[in-house]
């Protein structure tokens, strides 16, 4: 039996662990329960979430995460080459994709992911590359992240700005798109329950699956933005209590 974790707003609030959720996993895991992490946050690089998670209780082995930088890359071809306006994970995986990451307008593909580096000259060169004829690729379709003092814009509205400059539509490999519902698939079969904090994407990728939906409140919903579509199958404050009420652990 698997379960599907996001992480922020789930097992994290930027570098604040979310009380209980190391524990909830630890529980999970000894009772038999497979865990996989999936992440919309294409920033850091594989090795930067295994030390992240380290530090939040979670130890787990890089083959039990995907990162939307990881699926981002398996939609370009070795050889490309590839503009990046993302941060370090999406130039990790890119480069071991066999593709080549540009600083110019001669790319073949433009990928959008979350960056605090997004500024006018970055857009800009980001927009003139598309309009010269590069795919555009986001990350992650999210408006938001959940941050320790609140939230702050995601991926989504930085990919919808260079869309909205370039006149195009992106194609988009997070969750819950296609990519990301194969990768998926392939990697791990059946998902019993996805957990996450956006109805958007956590809820669309449980039914996406075929997987029950447990939304936790910790992160972007909160119990005043209920009900939600898709209607959750569990919901619970945190991870901690929505394993405690599922599993009976």
């Amino acid at each position: 039996m698997t379960w599907l974790l996001d992480l922020d707003g789930v097992v994290w609030r930027g570098d604040q662990p979310i009380p209980g959720s190391a524990d909830a996993v630890a529980r999970l895991r000894a009772s038999g329960r497979r865990v996989v992490l999936v992440t919309n946050n294409s920033s850091l690089t594989v090795a930067q979430y295994m030390e992240k998670l380290d530090r939040m209780g979670v130890s787990t082995d890089p083959a039990d995460l995907v990162t939307s930088a990881q699926v981002s890359a398996t939609l370009v071809q070795p050889g490309e080459r590839v503009f990046v306006c993302a941060g370090d994970g999406v130039r990790e995986a890119v480069t071991q994709r066999g593709a080549t990451v540009v600083a110019d307008q001669t790319a073949d593909v433009v990928i959008v992911g979350f960056t605090r580096a997004l500024d006018y000259d970055l857009l800009t060169a980001a927009m003139h590359a598309v309009r010269g004829g590069a795919r555009l690729i986001g990350t992650n379709e999210d408006p938001t992240y959940p941050a320790p003092d609140g939230v702050i814009p995601g991926g989504g509205s930085l990919v919808a700005a260079v869309a909205y400059a370039s006149g195009v539509e992106a194609t988009f490999a997070g969750k819950p798109h296609p990519p990301t519902v194969a990768a998926v698939h392939e990697r791990y079969g059946p998902i019993d329950i996805m957990v996450g904090d956006q109805p958007l994407t956590d809820g669309a990728l449980a039914r996406a699956l075929g997987a029950r939906f447990g939304l936790v409140l910790s992160g972007i919903t909160g119990r005043a933005d209920l009900p939600v579509t898709p209607q959750p199958d569990l919901v619970a404050d945190d991870l901690a209590l929505l394993v405690a009420a599922d599993c009976k652990l």
